[in-house]
């Protein structure tokens, strides 16, 4: 071969394995751009290549070629083979050293590989390349470099959802990260900010890429998010919002509180709160009640009684004896009083009983001092005499007519069955007089000037004439005119202009009586509770509830009208009776009931709780069935709003069904109203609907509405198809929840739209179904004729009350003045066989008012306050009278008249 060659042959470009036969032949090879060198060190002429640096994988980011790296010793040549073909020659980078330290050649060499050689086979095999290094001993084969295009996808292919979680409750994040290459690094974000499970251990990141929190705290409640990165870009999946929550807890229960009675059967309670722990994020509430009531009976306080005086002593040497007694029948008790008195009392013995005689100046002193003693007690009884004259004189003074004490009076028909009763007391009416026939000027007794003291409130101002005429009985004064003197004063600014609703009347020591007409809203001034000398013009209006809102949280809802009486801070002797319709089903297990005033600033304030009443406040209730009878030595703006205590508390819903008068349309509507079951409401729908030309088509019904949380829904069924079809898309209207329960309307009503066939179809029968949701409901039969039906709206559905609104005097209440003092003089003494005010409060029901009745000066009058409130219009004075008859009461029985005697 070196014979037919020569001692230099010109190496082909790209012909490595030319090259190599000719270095093992021994021959150097020279070219146009590289020369291979064909001798080595005669040391190192046996050693086989050994690489120093070997190609590594690399990944191509976007379009930046990669260059592969390849240094072998001791080396004559190296190349680089991808894909299993040899790079060309000039694609390789060559570099040629001697290792210092071992003087050995040193060869490295570099190439780059572009992105478009990798896509040429790309999805047929990987893109790899080698380098192979020559020696004269032999040649080596590097390790393979697998050259890949790096990406990540966009989409995650499992993102990580949001989560409600209890506290302490283990919660897992799912996460599957976009498809990439290089392989995609997850890490988790709390808030933005990165989560490191090395520094918080209650964070694991499983090896699938998953985020769990061992035990969920309130600070790992946030908007968590997985974050995928690898070379070529950073991925962010959508946030996870974990919310972690905590169910709410009772905490214990508190001691029994104090009895509500003073003496008798009352109510204790105790009560816990949801706070152990507190409902948070969503948490639910605690289930039961937060109060529990029992009832009681408190001793009642037993007054002390002396025993019997003891024997007198012996005389002793000071001329004297005594005796003594003590208090121990009773012994007071359970807060009792003491006995009054002296426990001990001497005498001055006679001379035959005193061993000493005592004679001379003490004597004189003696009789001298008992003497003076006399002559004081003879002028204190003196006085005494002279101040009951003119007290009485005063008494004929303010009641001039005695027909003015027996007005009113009507005649009854019950005797006593009893033949001991007949010998009972009579009086005679004056049949002289009419009960509209007495008029008199009261005013002042002091004022000369003929005005009156307006000291002690905002009174309005006085009448033109400068006096004030009270008749007895209807008070028919200008409605214009008292409203507009009303609205001039800075206080009544904000009442509402609404004659219609408004009652006012002048009153004096007499009292009276302020209705408005059909709305059950009346206020009853007692005699005596406006003091003797003072004339005050008092109104009585219903608030529209959304001209005043009143701020109601929670479970709170508005179960009265809102009822202003006034002028307020007028001075009262004594309670007047508000009464008022309520919605509520009156069981206070169910319901903690507050009475709430307006203050002058506007605000509204808690001034009682119902079944928590105390007989010093100057406010006091009576709930009745449908009713609340309010006693108050305050006028001013009053409501009923209650807190349901559990969910078997309901509100007493009235529903009330129109339609047109006339329908000339194949359209025919039925407008179906919800509203609070009260009178004033009621009353304001029908008046409405009278205005708008409807008529009832159905008696109203009452719907108990639970606070469920649920919706109302009505629907109407069984009509007849062949005649009738509804034109509604949905099979029932639904009202929500708090629209009813909150109270803001003070109705709301859906209309259902139905269409007959033909004009000649005049008969409708369907069901009106009303339920609330998961709850039981109502079904109410309609059956009608839309062309002959024409029942006006304020037939005996609202039965028009024709009395005055305004009564002043005796003709304001059913028993007469001086009947009534002569029944209070008879029951207000204590009596031993308890046949006093206590059995009348008994006998009428009233017994759990006891201790609200004792607190007063007057119990009897109180009682019969009340009596007059509930039976203005129904009560029959004969069932009182035989009240008092069994009660034993004759000697007050003065007005049991016989038909025949009037």
């Amino acid at each position: 071969m070196p014979s037919l060659l020569g001692p230099f042959v010109r190496c082909r470009l790209g012909a490595p394995l030319l090259v190599l036969w000719l270095v093992l032949a021994g021959f150097t090879c020279t070219g146009s751009e590289h020369t291979a060198t064909a001798t080595l060190p005669a040391a190192f002429s046996d050693l086989l290549p050994h690489f120093l640096v070997e190609p590594e994988d690399e990944y191509i980011v976007k379009n930046k070629p990669v260059t592969l790296t390849c240094r072998s010793t001791p080396a004559t040549q190296i190349y680089f083979k991808c894909n299993g073909e040899w790079v060309h020659q000039d694609d390789h980078l060559i570099e040629r050293t001697v290792d210092p330290a071992t003087a050995l050649p040193v060869m490295q060499v570099t190439i780059e590989i572009t992105r478009q050689q990798v896509e040429k086979i790309f999805g047929l095999d990987e893109y790899w390349c080698q380098c192979v290094a020559w020696s004269t001993t032999g040649t080596q084969k590097s390790q393979k470099a697998y050259i890949r295009i790096a990406y990540l996808r966009k989409n995650f292919e499992e993102e990580p959802q949001g989560k409600e979680v209890a506290l302490d409750q283990e919660v897992l994040l799912r996460c599957h990260p976009p498809e990439g290459v290089p392989q995609a690094e997850v890490e988790w974000q709390r808030n933005e900010d990165v989560i490191d499970p090395a520094s918080d251990p209650n964070f694991f990141i499983t090896a699938d890429h998953n985020l769990i929190i061992k035990k969920a705290r309130l600070a790992d409640t946030g908007n968590y998010t997985c974050v995928a990165k690898n070379i070529v870009a950073r991925r962010k999946s959508t946030s996870a919002t974990v919310l972690i929550y905590v169910n709410g807890g009772w905490s214990t229960w508190t001691t029994w509180s104090s009895c509500s009675a003073v003496c008798g059967r009352g109510w204790q309670k105790r009560s816990r709160s949801c706070t152990n722990p507190t409902p948070l994020n969503g948490g639910t509430s605690c289930e039961g009640q937060n109060i529990q009531k029992s009832a009681c009976v408190a001793t009642c306080p037993v007054d002390g009684g002396w025993s019997e005086w003891s024997k007198w002593s012996a005389c002793g040497a000071d001329c004297s004896m005594w005796r003594s007694r003590e208090c121990t029948q009773p012994s007071p008790g359970t807060g009792g009083k003491d006995c009054q008195g002296l426990d001990l009392q001497s005498l001055n013995c006679t001379s035959e009983q005193c061993p000493q005689t005592v004679s001379g100046a003490e004597d004189v002193a003696l009789y001298v001092g008992m003497v003076a003693v006399a002559l004081c007690l003879t002028l204190l009884l003196i006085v005494v005499v002279l101040v009951y004259r003119r007290k009485k004189e005063g008494l004929d003074a303010d009641v001039a007519d005695s027909s003015i004490l027996t007005t009113g009076f009507q005649p009854m028909g019950i005797k006593p069955s009893k033949p001991e009763n007949s010998h009972l007391l009579t009086i005679q009416p004056d049949l002289t007089t009419t009960t509209t026939s007495y008029q008199g000027t009261l005013r002042s007794r002091h004022d000369t000037t003929g005005k009156f003291s307006m000291t002690n409130g905002p009174l309005l101002d006085p009448l033109p004439n400068g006096s004030h005429t009270l008749h007895n009985g209807k008070l028919n004064p200008d409605p214009a005119d008292f409203v507009s003197r009303l609205s001039t004063q800075s206080y009544f600014k904000t009442l509402p202009r609404d004659v219609a609703n408004t009652s006012y009347g002048t009153f004096n020591f007499l009292g009276g009586r302020l209705t408005i007409p059909n709305t059950g809203i009346s206020l009853l001034i007692p005699p005596e509770a406006i003091p003797r000398g003072k004339i005050y013009e008092i109104y009585l209006t219903v608030q529209r509830k959304e001209d005043l809102r009143l701020p109601l949280a929670g479970c709170q809802t508005l179960l009265s009208p809102v009822v202003s009486c006034g002028p307020p801070g007028v001075v009262l002797s004594r309670p007047v009776i508000l009464s008022m319709d309520h919605c509520s089903d009156a069981c206070l297990d169910n319901w903690a009931i507050r009475l709430k005033k307006q203050n002058y600033e506007g605000a509204w304030e808690d001034v009682l709780l119902m079944g928590e009443e105390l007989v010093s406040e100057p406010y006091y209730c009576q709930l009745e069935a449908e009713t609340c009878r309010l006693f108050s030595e305050q006028l001013g703006t009053f409501a009923l709003v209650g807190e349901s205590l559990h969910m078997g508390a309901a509100k007493r819903l009235r529903l009330v069904l129109f339609s047109d008068a006339y329908c000339s349309t194949l359209e025919y509507n039925i407008r179906v109203y919800c509203m609070d079951d009260t009178q004033d409401v009621f009353k304001e729908v029908m008046q409405m609907e009278r205005q708008l030309g409807g008529r009832l088509i159905d008696e109203p019904h009452v719907l108990l509405f639970k606070d469920s949380y649920h919706n109302l829904r009505l629907s109407i069924h069984d009509m007849p198809q062949a005649h009738w079809r509804s034109k509604l898309l949905a099979g029932y209207q639904e009202i929500p929840f708090y629209h009813i329960w909150n109270g803001s309307q003070r109705y709301l009503h859906c209309t259902f739209t139905l269409e007959r066939l033909s004009l000649s179809t005049c008969e409708l029968t369907c069901q009106l179904c009303v339920w609330q949701v998961e709850g039981e409901g109502q079904s109410f039969s309609l059956d009608f004729n839309i062309a002959k039906d024409t029942r006006a709206v304020d037939s005996e559905f609202l039965l028009m009350d024709n009395n005055a609104t305004a009564l002043a005097g005796p003709s304001a209440f059913q028993i007469p003045y001086l009947i009534r003092q002569k029944i209070c003089s008879s029951l207000d003494a204590p009596c031993p066989n308890g046949a006093d005010w206590r059995m009348l409060a008994q006998r009428l029901k009233l017994e759990r008012h006891m201790s609200f009745f004792a607190s007063k000066a007057s119990p009897t009058s109180v009682i019969l306050d009340l009596w007059e409130a509930q039976h203005f219009h129904s009560g029959n004075i004969n069932q009182l009278a035989t009240v008092m008859a069994d009660i034993g009461k004759q000697e007050a029985m003065i007005f049991l008249v016989s038909d025949g005697e009037c």
